[in-house]
């Protein structure tokens, strides 16, 4: 079909890492073609235009926050939804306005998004559309989704509500009239908050929401787009690297500054930030997506067996060794870079072929070597190599010491003195590992290949594992109050105390759930059932700081250091550090924690953070990050324990779970199973529970607990007949040790509740 001046047919091209993205190609009129970015205007446009009139209509209550909560309460009740909780207490006295923009801007369903929108829009006379697509629109860990200090936190001050708003005033000033003392208005106010505690990158969104023509958004997404030199100027990238954790507000405007001023050239398929965060959405969708091997359903592939390159669409998985034993890997991780030797050879970009490249090593060095190897390792490092393949760093034959992922083409340095062929790469782990095994000598080897070793190296890394875009079920609170026998006033209480204090004990008798409740505690705060941001382990009386966190192990050649459980989920929490993690602990009461958690005992503290101590055997430096959760379970009926420490109580809080009889959950339970033995026989164990808990040798915590009885599609006399002389007597017996009638009187009454 001919070109016309109106005519336009979609093409597909690729730009950097991002793969089949579809712009329009064009002749203009002067007859040149042309490629130009057709992303559709309800991307962004909608959504940006009704958080703009957002945000100048919420400015008008700086001064009558009382209005503003009224107001947010009475949409949540028109909506048929239940508000989110805001304070430590039933009512909230005060609100800032980038936490009311996270009431829609965080992990809920956009249905729920749309809807809260639609109250918000009545409620504030918003004349723009309520948006119904939110592609690129950064959102909120649901654990952390205000700006401030719940009011019962010691740490809160006086004033931060006030200068939340101060900064939020200031934002929308600079934006809309920008001049030099608006700017030092918005740097100062910047810089009042950028440290209260849990917002530091969220800042940055919260900035974005509400002007995001003029506030870039940094978060986890964006910091790793615009961290490949294909994305944006060298300028921009190295100001982005001399941010630590959370930039100044001088910092922050300088970047802005930067990046608006790069996007304005031309030379990116954005323009604006709005844009910019819809690519990096975009494109770290399809890099995740290229994760997944695929697999033609014709074929079957034996296990251990190695796929075909065509077979395989994928990123590809590289050994490498960062100099001779490792000797420039410090220099190297510090850099963002990997770099090989030959500086002789020149810009290897220049050979047309690997035996080219061969032939030059030969003339150079030694005419009657081969030097197979070497020019394949330097023609696959300049060619083969690609944006987005996965680089392991080893040291020897028998460590890894580091993990990436490669983000740019082969570049070639003369200013450099040695390692001048070098690859951007993001660093994202560095410790010590144990290599499976012997590791091949090669300075780079390709080992996607290999699939049995390949899958031993990533278990080691946990993002090289299941796909982490993979979609989980959902898994919500009313999800929780159907599965768990616990009634919502507990729940809610549950989770505040989670959110505060980021470490909790379930304590409670025996069957009240504790190891049920936990797994789905979490998956009801993360919204959805994934396994692999949650770790369960069992403490008991011999584990030792050796098996939790790192230790010396006997090998066959001596001894190796390795890491234990709780190192590794840290550091796989780190690189997610916008979702939460939780790592559960039953029996938490029969180890000795001092012991196992060694110097990060003081940093599991909720105030502690992300806080960083030498780690006892490595030269490393390690911390706790906040979005990292610790769930502890203990029986209260375990006789055999002793007193809990002072340190344990201190950094924990204690959550008394009790029998569920009572819950409406329960309730629904019995009528559905709608047997008048089952009745009898629980009417039986809630007074035998009045009893053992007017006992002055027991008391509540050794009342039985309701998971005895659950899980019963049908009663049967055999069932309830098992669960009374196999399971109840037995405790009973236990309890009542030196009262064998007591024992022997509730025998026949829970007998007799079942004939």
């Amino acid at each position: 079909m001919p070109f016309g001046v109106n005519t336009a047919y979609p093409v597909v091209i690729r730009y950097g890492n991002c793969h089949n993205l579809r712009f329009d190609a064009q002749k203009d009129c002067h007859g040149e073609r042309t490629v130009v970015l057709k992303m559709e205007s309800s991307e962004y446009s909608v959504w940006v235009a009704f958080y703009t009139e957002l945000a100048t209509k919420l400015q008008q209550y700086r001064t009558d926050r009382s209005t503003l909560i009224v107001k947010i309460r009475q949409i949540y009740e028109s909506s048929n939804m239940k508000a989110p909780k805001l304070d430590s207490g039933e009512t909230i006295a005060d609100i800032d306005p980038f936490t009311i923009f996270g009431l829609f801007n965080k992990g809920i369903t956009d249905s729920n998004r749309i809807a809260i929108l639609r109250g918000l829009a009545g409620a504030f006379s918003i004349t723009q559309s309520v948006p119904e697509r939110f592609n690129g629109v950064p959102v909120l860990n649901n654990l952390n989704a205000t700006f401030y200090r719940f009011s019962d936190d010691p740490e809160r001050g006086d004033h931060d509500m006030d200068h939340l708003w101060a900064l939020f005033s200031a934002a929308l000033r600079f934006a809309d009239n920008p001049s030099p003392n608006s700017r030092n208005t918005f740097i100062d106010a910047f810089d009042q908050v950028r440290d209260l505690k849990g917002n530091r990158w969220k800042l940055t969104m919260a900035l974005y929401w509400v002007r995001p023509f003029t506030y870039i958004n940094l978060d986890s997404r964006n910091r790793w787009y615009l961290k490949n030199p294909e994305n944006i100027t060298k300028e921009c990238i190295e100001k982005i690297n001399r941010i630590n954790n959370m930039p100044t507000g001088a910092e922050y405007v300088a970047l802005c500054d930067s990046v608006a001023a790069a996007l304005k050239d031309g030379r990116y398929p954005y323009t604006n930030f709005p844009e910019l965060s819809y690519y990096a959405w975009k494109v770290s969708e399809q890099v995740n997506q290229s994760k997944k091997r695929v697999v033609p359903e014709q074929e079957t592939v034996l296990p251990g067996e190695a796929l075909a390159d065509d077979d395989v669409e994928s990123a590809r998985y590289w050994l490498y060794a960062p100099g001779e034993n490792a000797s420039q890997w410090e220099a190297f991780y510090k850099e963002g870079i990997m770099a090989i030797g030959w500086e002789e050879l020149g810009d290897l970009s220049e050979y047309p072929s690997k035996d080219a490249m061969k032939k030059r090593m030969q003339e150079m060095y030694h005419t009657t070597l081969s030097y197979t190897m070497s020019a394949h390792a330097t023609w696959q490092f300049a060619n083969e190599m690609q944006p987005g393949d996965i680089v392991y760093a080893k040291k020897g034959v028998r460590q890894i010491i580091g993990r990436g992922v490669v983000t740019s083409d082969y570049e070639y340095d003369p200013n450099r003195s040695k390692y001048c062929h070098i690859r951007r790469v993001n660093w994202t782990n560095k410790g010590v590992w144990s290599h499976p095994g012997d590791a091949v000598t090669k300075t780079l080897t390709d080992i996607t290949p290999y699939t049995d070793y390949l899958g031993k190296i990533k278990t080691l890394f946990p993002e090289d594992g299941p796909n982490p875009v993979e979609k989980y079920p959902s898994y919500s609170k009313t999800d929780f109050l159907r599965d768990v026998y616990m009634d919502e006033k507990a729940y809610d209480t549950l989770v505040n105390l989670l959110f505060r204090k980021k470490n909790i004990i379930l304590q409670g008798a025996p069957g009240v759930g504790k190891t049920y409740v936990a797994k789905r505690l979490a998956y009801s705060v993360m919204g959805e059932k994934n396994q692999e941001r949650v770790m369960m382990i069992q403490f008991h009386q011999s584990y030792s700081y050796e098996d939790f966190i790192m230790g010396f192990r006997p090998t066959e050649k001596g001894f190796e250091l390795k890491q234990g459980p709780f190192y590794h989920f840290c550091k796989q929490a780190e690189i997610d550090s916008d979702n939460a993690y939780f790592f559960i602990i039953d029996e938490i009461n029969r180890g000795n924690l001092s012991k196992i958690f060694g110097e990060l005992f003081m940093l599991i503290e909720n105030d502690k953070r992300g806080i960083e101590l030498q780690l006892l055997y490595s030269d490393e430096k390690f911390s706790i990050h906040e979005n990292v959760y610790l769930i502890g379970m203990m029986n209260t009926a375990d006789r055999s324990l002793a007193m809990l420490d002072y340190a344990l109580r201190r950094r924990f809080a204690f959550f008394d779970m009790k029998p569920g009889f009572a819950c409406d959950g329960f309730r629904n339970y019995r009528i559905k199973l709608a047997s008048a033995k089952f009745d009898r026989l629980i009417n039986c164990v809630e007074s035998l529970n009045a009893e053992i808990a007017a006992d002055e040798s027991l008391g509540e915590g050794f009342c039985l607990g309701h998971s005895y009885f659950s899980g019963l599609k049908t009663v049967t006399d055999g069932a309830l007949s098992s669960i009374v002389e196999y399971e109840i007597i037995p405790l009973l017996k236990e309890y009542w040790f030196d009262e064998p009638q007591k024992v022997n009187n509730w025998s026949q009454a829970l007998r007799g509740a079942i004939l």
